[in-house]
């Protein structure tokens, strides 16, 4: 499963996010590295497809797809040097697959800042560089490593080492890892590296419950300055901590009339979840009958037989098509017998890409 690292520095708000998330009760005090060692929780992915799906079809059971955050423990500066709690960080955060970088942007003098005042892009900025720094270390020790044997002719090591220079010259203009070009044939090399900066980034600002319904203040703008001039795609997804903490405590009904107090469509951890869904490279098909409706994950440019091998290996291995509709025209018709009886499923072969939101019937021999 893939998983999302929920780093920042301390006192920003992650393990009360992550609270709120995941409902674990992880330790949220009001002091430095209160978050030791990461907490794990799988949250379920809301999607209200699967909602209408599993209304459609009248199935017996609804299963959602799910996205695995950690909660790890906050970095300072120096943590590339082994400040603070930077070594078990930086190794933790080697091990998430995406991160959601955490920034506060809310004034509260009962609420320590590590750095004594609230500037989200400074925070920003020292999270970042850290990371760089560690990645540096890495490249320039791999690098060494490598040049030996690339001097001795070895050709894997000449390839590796091209790819080494391309990343240390990135790294070294202040640009993360992610924005070195890497041909198709290198992207397992270029992973094995495991460079922090390579993972994809989503921005949460943690702001007061006074700037609801928007999310937007002086903070979350300056944040999204600099996050567009200087990682132009990224995105930033403003959430109150405090409130979606008192939301997770709530029954359904009263989360609902909350929410509308407050001017919401639905809890800020939602986007969170929907945006890092995204941000880790998925997408969702469904599959849908009377014992389910259930909602698969793959990953996005999956072709119709490893969508099949998420439901079962042996549905990969002897595929032969699948049954094909969209959600959107799957509820203007009402079930999946309608939809063929007016010829709406598509009968689709291997080289089908699968589609955000298909609902899927395999046939397969084995």
């Amino acid at each position: 499963m893939l998983k999302a690292g929920i780093v920042g520095l301390p006192n920003v708000g992650k393990s009360s996010l992550f609270n709120a998330l995941t409902a674990q009760g992880a330790p949220s005090e009001n002091y430095p590295f209160c978050t030791v060692d990461p907490n794990v929780g799988t949250v379920e992915v809301p999607d209200p497809r699967l909602d209408r799906i599993f209304e459609l079809v009248g199935a017996r059971a609804r299963l959602p797809t799910v996205v695995q955050f950690v909660d790890i423990a906050g970095l300072v500066k120096g943590a590339s040097e082994g400040e603070g709690l930077g070594n078990k960080f930086l190794g933790n955060i080697r091990e998430v697959d995406a991160i959601v970088h955490v920034l506060r942007c809310f004034e509260d003098s009962d609420i320590t800042h590590v750095l004594g005042d609230v500037d989200p892009a400074r925070d920003r900025d020292v999270v970042n560089t850290e990371l760089a720094l560690a990645d540096l270390d890495t490249v320039e020790r791999r690098r060494d490593r490598v040049a030996k044997k690339a001097k001795g002719g070895d050709k894997e090591a000449v390839r590796e080492l091209a790819l080494l220079d391309r990343t240390l010259n990135v790294l070294a203009e202040g640009r993360p890892a992610r924005d070195v070009t890497v041909d198709a044939e290198d992207q397992a090399l270029f992973r094995s590296f495991h460079l922090l900066t390579s993972k994809p980034v989503l921005y949460l600002a943690n702001v007061a419950e006074s700037d609801l319904p928007d999310g937007e203040n002086a903070h979350v703008a300056r944040l999204r300055e600099v996050v567009t001039a200087e990682e132009p795609g990224a995105q930033i997804v403003a959430v109150c901590s405090a409130i979606e903490s008192e939301l997770a405590e709530l029954d359904p009904e009263e989360r609902r009339e909350f929410l509308a107090d407050l001017g919401l469509a639905e809890p800020g951890l939602h986007r969170l979840i929907r945006t890092t869904y995204d941000l880790l490279g998925l997408i969702t098909f469904f599959t849908a009958g009377e014992k389910e409706a259930r909602a698969w994950t793959v990953r996005k440019g999956a072709l119709a037989p490893e969508a099949a091998g998420v439901i079962h290996s042996d549905f990969e291995r002897g595929f032969i098509r699948a049954e094909t509709i969209h959600t959107s025209d799957f509820e203007a018709l009402g079930s999946l017998k309608a939809a063929r009886e007016k010829g709406q499923m598509r009968s689709e072969g291997k080289e089908y890409l699968v589609k955000d939101g298909d609902i899927m019937l395999f046939r397969f021999n084995v």
